[in-house]
């Protein structure tokens, strides 16, 4: 398009204008698209064909590889005890909960059908061992028994899964009960629990007990009792090691699945697969395709350092960052690490007090000029504000030693 020559300034201002917005638009469009790779680059074959919805994920950068269907809202059978589990290491991991305290089987947790573990009215276990029968045995007795020991009832502890998921973007997703037994309402999608199963893996010791194919509950009572995964694919996938199956007649066959290859964790979703032989093998099927395609280049190592908040007026002026977990990014296999940089963007002008999980900042990764990948900060510690006589002492400090080495 050509502009035609005018008299009058304000044709040419608006010549000019008409120009830079096609050149804007000329610049920005490959930079869009080479942003959304490998997310936009679907495999040539239908890796879930018998799923209602799947998806594949990288685990640490949250990348897409494969989707179909992936917010339809269904049934999620017991793949909902991702949430109960997360909430569980989420408590362990903040003090709230140990592994040695004791749960007591209330009637109501002691009532659930469907998988269990058989718990008897005024039973008690450990965290550890209930944790144990909801991971392997998916006990819906076991689920409402930690339900209660953390939220104080089932409809409590519902409420903060419900809290959790929107805190997390789970945007197609309502919990009705902990276990995911048949309820009105209860739905989630794949990439909800794609992105949940995410999190959870954030707590690396949950793979502890989702990985084991068996262990035993009641080890010194008279009538032991045998757990054998309900996910096959921890014995028969190699580098699988977690996460959750789930069935029902309404939801049909459903899992999450993870598996770890070196440096490559994914997390597969397929939701109403028709029976646990096509589910198990369109799910190897995911995973088979992206270590096959894929690897990840890693930005940071969990606990290397990755840079200084500045807090003012805090008592302490600078927090020391970490990465509390492992940083990288998906790539094809081929073009790894060609032009891989990144930075660290803080907020500006960070006043105390700071509380912990603090929304500080993002880790920025750009190949070339793309990004690729954006990691949220948070602030890893609680920084007070600092009393009148310790700035006035800070800044005294700074006036007289600004100079020095």
């Amino acid at each position: 398009m050509a502009c035609k020559e005018t008299q009058t300034s304000s044709g040419r201002r608006l010549c000019a204008w008409l120009l830079a917005g096609i050149l804007t638009a000329a610049l920005i469009a490959p930079s869009a698209a080479a942003a959304q790779e490998p997310a936009s680059k679907q495999p040539a074959a239908d890796l879930a064909a018998n799923a209602k919805s799947a998806i594949l994920m990288d685990a640490d950068s949250g990348t897409v590889v494969y989707e179909k269907n992936s917010t339809l809202s269904l049934p999620p059978a017991s793949i909902t005890k991702i949430m109960t589990m997360l909430l569980v290491m989420e408590a362990l991991d903040e003090g709230r909960l140990k592994l040695s305290d004791k749960v007591t089987a209330s009637e109501h947790a002691a009532s659930m059908g469907g998988s269990q573990i058989f718990l008897e009215p005024g039973e008690e276990m450990t965290v550890e061992d209930m944790l144990k029968g909801v991971a392997l045995a998916s006990g819906n007795d076991a689920s409402v028994a930690l339900a209660e020991k953390l939220g104080g009832s089932e409809p409590q502890f519902v409420a903060m899964m419900n809290e959790k998921a929107a805190e997390l973007g789970m945007t197609n997703t309502k919990f009705v009960n902990c276990n995911g037994l048949p309820a009105e309402g209860h739905m989630s999608s794949a990439r909800d629990i794609a992105i949940m199963s995410r999190e959870l893996l954030k707590y690396e010791n949950i793979t502890k007990y989702t990985g084991l194919y068996q262990d035993y509950l009641r080890k010194g009572s008279p009538k032991p009792f045998w757990l054998v995964n309900t996910n096959k694919l921890v014995r028969f996938y190699n580098g699988a090691d977690g996460l959750k199956t789930g069935f029902t007649s309404e939801a049909k066959f459903c899992l999450s699945a993870t598996a770890r290859r070196d440096n490559l964790r994914l997390i597969a979703v397929v939701m109403g697969e028709p029976n646990t032989k096509t589910r198990n093998a369109e799910v190897s099927q995911l995973f088979d395709y992206a270590f096959a395609q894929y690897t990840n280049v890693p930005i940071y190592k969990k606990g290397d350092s990755i840079g200084t908040l500045q807090v003012e007026k805090g008592k302490v002026a600078k927090v020391p960052l970490t990465a509390r977990r492992s940083y990288s990014v998906l790539l094809k296999k081929g073009d790894a690490g060609k032009g891989i940089r990144h930075e660290l963007v803080l907020e500006p002008n960070v006043k105390a007090p700071v509380v912990i999980g603090q929304p500080i900042g993002k880790l920025v990764v750009y190949r070339g000029d793309d990004v690729l990948v954006e990691f949220p900060v948070e602030s890893p510690a609680a920084v007070e504000r600092a009393g009148w006589w310790a700035l006035l002492r800070r800044t005294t400090g700074q006036l007289f030693f600004s100079g020095a080495d």
